[in-house]
């Protein structure tokens, strides 16, 4: 196996393929303090990709309620296991050497790839039950407690507690589902970094199944080959008409009412590393300001879909989630810097993909104390670019409110 550089664990690692060119990827910002679990974005998907014969039990999109939902069940717990079985007691991180290739520290655990060098797999993976794929929302709004409620709650740390979290394929830079495949009919595109299952080649051996270790490659028993979420790729490449041939965010996240998705392409190197832009949104949320991470970092496959992480979730169940970053990333959110805060405004306030931002700066308008310190917010104006450098969208810090008037108070 060749070595590949993955910068989310700050080494390199091994991994079947040559990651070969490309030139920008496919990327998402979730903001898991904003969901409400509407699943607007689950049935979005479903009506549009996965509705036919077959398909009954596919969800390439859904959203499970931490720490007890998951889809398939225990998806997560399970393959964090496999892990641990190969190399017990040795996923470390040494997060004091984070530096500008390593964001994060140094990950010293196995990945899947690493864990299955002895065996005959590409990666450690398992096949999931027909009971584990039955039932995508079981355990939806069930909280962990560990205290009476009558206690109360208070930040950092909420005594019962749950959140949800949106998943989709992370579109990955080494997607363990495409290094599985024996067939070779899993690719990545090199003009937006999605990836896909060419149905003609595919003979549903599952191996992409089995390892893929977010589970989001799923096997269509009437056709006897695998499927996956495809980034909605018609969209990112401008052919609705509602853009103008401009590329559109995916369906998932363009239906979103709590508006807690940011989407878009981030240019990468012919070796796949991301492109300082220090103007890109998404850019600036993960690589900046460090206010998004990946989830399980530690599996090696490099996700591209990041997580704001909540606010309220102890500390130690999202660093395993989200890797050592976990602290910092949730004070940024708290106490964002002035540019943080005009880049939260973007979050699904167009259709059309944000390529670059700007700020106009505006005046201050008050100061709010936040876990005992100030912080300033001030009125900026945001503006995103669209892929041709045209202004698509503007907007503030300080949202606009209306009043009422007092003959339609009561109108119903």
């Amino acid at each position: 196996m060749p070595d590949v550089y993955n910068w989310q664990l700050g080494r390199e690692m091994t991994y079947r393929l040559d990651p070969g060119a490309g030139q920008w990827q496919f990327a998402a910002v979730f903001n898991t303090n904003r969901c409400i679990a509407c699943q607007t974005c689950t049935m979005a998907c479903k009506s549009t990709w996965t509705f036919s014969e077959g398909q009954e039990d596919m969800w390439w999109n859904n959203v499970e309620t931490k720490p007890y939902g998951g889809y398939p069940h225990h998806w997560d717990l399970k393959t964090l296991d496999l892990i641990e079985q190969a190399n017990p007691g040795g996923q470390t991180w040494q997060a004091g050497s984070a530096g500008p290739d390593a964001p994060y520290g140094v990950y010293e655990g196995a990945t899947i790839f690493e864990a299955a060098e002895q065996g005959r797999q590409q990666a450690v993976g398992y096949l999931p039950t027909d009971e584990e794929w039955a039932a995508p929302n079981l355990h939806e709004d069930a909280p962990h407690s560990t205290k009476p409620l009558s206690e109360g709650v208070a930040l950092p740390e909420h005594r019962t507690w749950f959140f949800y979290l949106q998943r989709l394929c992370n579109h990955c830079a080494y997607p363990a589902c495409l290094s599985a495949c024996p067939r070779n009919a899993i690719y990545k595109r090199e003009e937006d970094g999605i990836v896909l299952i060419d149905q003609r080649r595919c003979r549903g051996y599952r191996k992409c199944v089995e390892q893929c270790p977010y589970k989001k490659s799923l096997y269509r028993p009437n056709t006897r080959t695998s499927e996956k979420c495809i980034g909605c790729y018609p969209r990112i490449e401008g052919s609705d008409p509602l853009t103008e041939g401009l590329p559109m965010e995916t369906r998932c996240m363009a239906v979103c009412p709590g508006q807690i998705l940011l989407q878009g392409l981030v240019p990468v190197t012919e070796t796949g590393d991301w492109v300082e832009d220090l103007d890109n949104p998404l850019y600036h949320l993960i690589r900046e300001s460090q206010v998004a991470l990946p989830l399980y970092p530690q599996f090696g496959t490099q996700p591209n879909i990041y997580y704001i992480p909540p606010r309220w979730v102890p500390r130690p169940y999202l660093v395993q989630m989200f890797g050592p970053g976990v602290d910092e990333a949730i004070a940024g959110y708290e106490r964002p810097t002035r540019r943080t805060q005009a880049v939260l405004q973007l979050f699904r306030v167009s259709q059309k993909i944000i390529f670059k931002f700007d700020v106009i700066e505006g005046e201050k308008v008050s100061e709010v104390n936040v876990n005992g310190q100030p912080l300033e917010v001030f009125d900026d104006t945001v503006i995103g670019y669209g892929r041709d450098g045209e202004e698509i969208v503007r907007t503030t810090v300080i949202e606009a409110h209306f009043e009422r008037p007092a003959q339609y108070l009561n109108s119903i």
